[in-house]
């Protein structure tokens, strides 16, 4: 795969809604055709002829061109050096390339386009191979784990944060809001940051599920993290209970959202249980909820799934506040360090 990061920009000139399905990492989207003009043009390839698909569509494409020339385009220097792909590096990137590189830019064309890159991340990531050194931060459900691992990346660690990444926190409460990505486009963004690190570190992971909301972690992956040891976090679950309050603050504001979690719980628990949690969210009793949810439902649930054995050290939060989490994170950094 060539090397991406030697270009001014990356120029995806697919339609958007192939640009929102994946994308390779930090590429803007300048299409070419959008998405009514992408299908207007391979009906008529199946319909008509291919002669006249081209016509139309070398019409199309020019004028879109012009229009990105004259809006996002038209500030570049003369020594503009963009990288430009399509699907497979063929005739839309060519066109994109051809009437840029007539402006006097020197432009270069993704070997293999999209597919190429795909197929990269792929082999990298869902094929069997060797296991990435890896070590994970365990723990209860309220022990910080992924406020830890960012406190880790901000401090130039190799850490990931799948959560962020996935965007959704791995439970029934888990959703952020915005929609997770496409399966291709969450393994696009975690193979970007692990081809980053230094393939002789352990890259610094939250131990989870297989599965994280409706996405999937990547078999190589997954089997890295089935062999990594872990470094489990502790806290008590009075202290777990006043950080999920906090973690979870969009969440307490929308109590129609934490009614409806509630309620998809109905499988696993009696429905007094059920009421109950539904009186103390009904009540505003977020903190009690919280503890209540944990020594119920989480902390069981972590109990029979956790792995037994691998643990390299514990650590043990006093409390969830800034400062322990800054520790814990120091900590964590000279453990994988060695």
């Amino acid at each position: 795969m060539q090397s991406l990061d030697r270009y001014d920009d990356i120029i995806d000139v697919r339609s958007p809604a192939e640009f929102a399905e994946d994308h390779v990492p930090g590429a803007i989207n300048l299409p070419v055709l959008d998405n009514e003009e992408r299908a207007r043009v391979g009906t008529i390839y199946k319909q008509v002829s291919h002669f006249e698909a081209r016509r139309v569509g070398a019409g199309l494409v020019a004028a879109n061109i012009g229009r990105h020339l004259g809006a996002a385009l038209s500030d570049k220097p003369a020594d503009y050096n963009p990288l430009i792909y399509c699907w497979r590096g063929g005739m839309r990137s060519g066109a994109m390339a051809t009437i840029l590189s007539r402006v006097g830019w020197r432009c270069s064309l993704l070997k293999g386009g999209y597919r190429s890159w795909r197929r990269h991340v792929v082999a990298e990531l869902r094929e069997e191979g060797a296991l990435l050194p890896m070590i994970l931060i365990d723990g209860q459900t309220g022990t910080a784990k992924t406020e830890i691992i960012r406190r880790l990346m901000a401090q130039g660690a190799p850490a990931i944060d799948l959560e962020g990444l996935a965007a959704h926190r791995g439970s029934v409460f888990g959703l952020m809001g915005a929609p997770q990505p496409a399966q291709k486009g969450f393994e696009s963004r975690l193979w970007d940051q692990i081809r980053r690190f230094d393939p002789d570190t352990p890259i610094i992971a939250e131990a989870e599920s297989s599965t994280i909301g409706r996405l999937h972690i990547p078999r190589r992956l997954w089997d890295s993290m089935q062999a990594a040891p872990r470094i489990e976090i502790t806290a008590s679950v009075e202290a777990r209970a006043r950080y999920l309050v906090t973690a979870y603050s969009d969440l307490t504001e929308d109590r129609e959202a934490i009614l409806n979690a509630i309620n998809r719980l109905r499988s696993h628990h009696s429905k007094a249980q059920i009421a109950a949690w539904r009186e103390m969210a009904e009540s505003s009793a977020y903190e009690a909820l919280a503890a209540d949810l944990a020594r119920q439902h989480y902390d069981p649930a972590y109990l029979r799934s956790r792995k037994t054995g691998g643990e390299i050290k514990q650590i043990a939060l006093p409390d969830t506040s800034p400062e322990a989490l800054d520790k814990a994170a120091r900590q964590v950094m000279e453990i994988a360090g060695g």
